[in-house]
């Protein structure tokens, strides 16, 4: 199956624009496009300007297959007109430190 270039465009451009780690587009149940932004945890700050993006087109892994089967019993049809987006973790915030026990 070829791939369109309107695909692979579509799916960096939305990578780039929103705050996400990894975007996916469907073109068949066998068939995808994935862009994931590298190093996303590790920025260097406010001077580093340079965003790495490794460029997937083939089969779809397991998370996707999974996907794929919802998207099938649903009755959505392909390709799946929407790009999906895998947004970044959040950082646990508000953790309590262990209470100190005596011993003995």
């Amino acid at each position: 199956m070829t791939t369109p270039m309107n695909a692979i465009s579509n799916t960096i451009e939305v990578l780039l624009r929103t705050d996400a780690v990894k975007a996916t587009k469907y073109l068949a149940h066998n068939h995808i496009v994935r862009a994931t932004r590298k190093g996303y945890k590790h920025k260097g700050g406010p001077k580093d300007t340079t965003i790495e993006i490794i460029l997937t087109i083939g089969k779809p892994n397991y998370a996707e297959r999974e996907f794929v089967k919802k998207c099938k019993k649903a009755g959505e049809p392909f390709p799946v007109k929407k790009v999906q987006l895998r947004m970044p973790m959040k950082k646990k915030t508000g953790l309590k430190p262990r209470a100190k026990t005596k011993h003995g």
